[in-house]
């Protein structure tokens, strides 16, 4: 076994544990951090499948603009009356189950099943995920699609300062 493979193997199951925190935790804050921390995780996990870029706009659009957003909305949210979320047992919980359990069936199947193996890494892998190589693909094969997302974004946000502007004025 590589060192490469255990600290994969380490945080895999650190993001499993933070992922089953975030979903079971009580407190609203609680499972916001563990998201952050599962979020923080993942780009340590894209960082051991050598893809940097990837890793690294993880940590700044999810673990920091995205969870910035749902922690502040939770602090702005008024969570004392939490006996109204709560819910009877209901078929909600059969559908969980029975999908958790097709789920484990599926694991149990691609684990046991030599037929089924991976393709492995690909030998170029450390250039692909540079962000040198993303720029380059995203600025020659998909140029029409990052300009149409720049111009539709461009248009959101003179939107949304013409709206400001009316509301300051009336």
């Amino acid at each position: 076994m590589s060192v490469e493979l255990i600290i994969f193997i380490i945080l895999g199951v650190l993001a499993i544990a933070s992922a089953i925190l975030t979903i079971t935790a009580r407190h609203p804050i609680v499972s916001a951090m563990s998201l952050v921390f599962n979020f923080l995780i993942l780009a340590g996990l894209y960082l051991t499948l050598n893809a940097q870029f990837i890793s690294v706009m993880q940590v700044l659009v999810y673990a920091g603009a995205i969870m910035v957003l749902v922690i502040f909305t939770l602090m702005l949210l008024n969570l004392s009356d939490e006996e109204k979320f709560k819910y009877k047992f209901d078929y909600r919980k059969i559908i969980a189950w029975m999908i958790a359990g097709a789920f484990v069936v599926e694991l149990i199947a691609i684990f046991t099943n030599p037929s089924i193996s991976s393709p492995g890494i690909s030998p170029n892998s450390v250039e692909i995920g540079t962000a040198q190589n993303i720029g380059a693909e995203l600025f020659s094969n998909y140029i029409l699609p990052i300009e149409i997302a720049g111009i539709l974004l461009f248009g959101a946000i003179v939107g949304a300062m013409v709206m400001a502007k009316r509301k300051i004025t009336e």
